[in-house]
């Protein structure tokens, strides 16, 4: 199976989190700055961050995130298969936007497939690489380049024959493959030449060289190293990334961020007002879609952290309850944790509380789920009057409205239908006393309505602080996004990687043993 089409790169990665998905969208924006029409591709993802399209389809955050780098709209195209843990030997797969069924890691990879079968009309991974193909063809067709992404590590070698998304892509549709390592951990060269050797000779000959990622120092001692791995694979490296502070934007899990007191990456400016003001975040277990407090990060005199202790909360002035694709977990360990009772408590004290999707769901009087964890009647926390309901089919829309006095949008993923018994209208949710509660993910990026409630979080908080009047969280995303752009434009080899995305992998690789076993 091939494709023919237009210019094309594979961007994999030695390991995780090497800078996949910030470098992709780097070459994007490099790209769409020299006129290219471009778009991302990533065929098989694994994220709780996750969005909407504007045709109702859901796809990695971190593929839209690169469709903006590329100043277009995202579309099912650019993920065709995403999977959504629902623990840590399950998944919901989403094919095209859309859910067909929940799978183990073992059936996923091999030895259930037929159970994807209505979903895929045909079943198996077979039927997986066509759609994956099929959707990078039409990629192709309609744009001069296409910057796939990988995922994990193209030397995966157990996974290597049910492959959709690394090397077996790459093979298919004949791209050239820049493998990225982040030095700062390590070993890149060994990490470098070991992916190399472990790869089957047909692989390796479209494995074209390397690109280092987050690196602190003098270049200079870092070029005899470069110039022997060359020796050594034959393939050049092209490009040094230096490491700067703030790029991991839109990443693609919550590893870096579910742990006591992680700070999400916030604006170094001043408070426009006399105070700042601390938002925690519950570190819930499967939290999905932590993008939506980057709008509140990006504030001036905004500090958010992610805490999993009660103590952690006593002086934030706002707790976010985030989304989870685990609602009814998520209230458990809340509970176990004693973090129930210290937002109770918060409650009855008239101090800010937020609940976005499961958030929202857990902080309601009751829960009756057959679908998500299948644990049937629930009481939740009973500090909103609402009543969930989880339903097989999973909502996807991208709603807008008025809250506060001000236009806002979001975008909402969500098996669990809310029933709202009272309290104060609140974008599809409610508000009671200082409790907010909704569905809609994104909502906070809406700048009015972002600087309508921290002012009214900073009132009932009796904090002095002032939203500035002028953060736009838009400019700032296409800030970040040009500084990708730069990265690649005064860091990389430019004229090769056009080459290489224009021509294909260079002639005549040698191939570097052993080998795939």
């Amino acid at each position: 199976m091939t494709t023919a089409g237009r210019g094309g790169l594979l961007v994999a990665g030695t390991t995780s989190d090497a800078g996949k998905s910030v470098v992709t969208a780097g070459i994007c924006r490099w790209l769409v700055r020299r006129g290219v029409k471009v778009a991302p591709f990533k065929g098989q993802n694994m994220s709780l961050n996750s969005f909407v399209t504007r045709e109702g389809a859901e796809i990695g955050r971190a593929q839209a995130m690169q469709a903006q780098a590329c100043r277009i709209e995202p579309s099912a195209l650019m993920n065709p298969v995403l999977l959504k843990p629902g623990g840590d030997r399950t998944s919901q797969v989403v094919l095209m936007g859309r859910p067909v069924g929940e799978l183990s890691a073992r059936g996923f990879f091999g030895t259930e497939d037929a159970r994807l079968g209505s979903g895929l009309h045909g079943g198996g991974r077979e039927a997986l690489l066509e759609t994956v193909v099929g959707c990078l063809e039409e990629l192709r067709a309609t744009h001069d380049a296409v910057i796939c992404e990988g995922a994990g590590s193209p030397a995966e070698i157990n996974l290597r024959r049910t492959d959709i998304v690394n090397m077996g892509i790459a093979r298919a549709a004949r791209l050239p493959v820049l493998v990225v390592g982040d030095i700062d951990r390590g070993g890149v060269f060994a990490s470098f030449f070991g992916t190399t050797a472990l790869l089957a000779p047909e692989d390796q000959a479209l494995l074209a060289g390397y690109l280092v990622n987050k690196f602190r120092g003098d270049v200079s001692l870092l070029t005899p190293g470069l110039d022997m791995l060359r020796g050594l694979t034959g393939r050049a490296t092209y490009g040094v990334l230096p490491f700067q502070h703030g790029l991991g934007i839109d990443e693609e899990d919550g590893l870096n961020v579910s742990m006591r007191g992680a700070v999400r990456e916030s604006s170094v400016a001043e408070p426009y007002g006399e105070d700042v003001l601390r938002v925690a975040v519950c570190a819930v277990p499967l939290m999905s879609n932590f993008t939506d407090v980057d709008a509140l990060a990006a504030e001036p005199g905004v500090v958010v952290r992610f805490v999993d202790r009660p103590a952690d909360l006593a002086d934030a002035d706002l707790v976010i309850v985030p989304g989870t694709r685990g609602t009814v977990g998520a209230l458990r360990w809340l509970r176990e944790r004693g973090l129930a009772d210290a937002l109770a408590r918060r409650a009855a004290e008239d101090r800010p509380v937020l609940g976005i999707c499961g958030g929202f769901q857990l902080l309601g009087e009751h829960i009756e789920d057959e679908v998500e964890s299948r644990a049937g009647s629930v009481e939740g926390l009973g500090l909103l009057p609402v009543r969930v309901r989880f339903a097989r089919e999973k909502t996807l829309a991208r709603p807008s409205g008025k809250a506060l006095g001000q236009p806002v949008e979001g975008y909402e993923i969500h098996h669990g239908v809310a029933e709202v018994n009272g309290g104060e209208p609140f974008l599809d949710g409610c508000r009671s006393g200082a409790v907010w509660g909704t569905h809609w993910h994104g909502s906070l990026e809406t700048d009015g309505f972002r600087r309508a409630f921290l002012r009214v979080v900073a009132a009932a908080a009796g904090r002095r602080f002032v939203p500035a009047p002028d953060t736009s969280f838009a400019a700032l995303r296409e800030q970040q996004l040009d500084r990708l752009g730069d990265l690649i434009e005064e860091h990389a080899d430019t004229d090769a990687l056009w080459r290489l995305i224009e021509s294909g992998p260079p002639p005549g690789l040698p191939f570097v043993p052993p080998g795939a076993p």
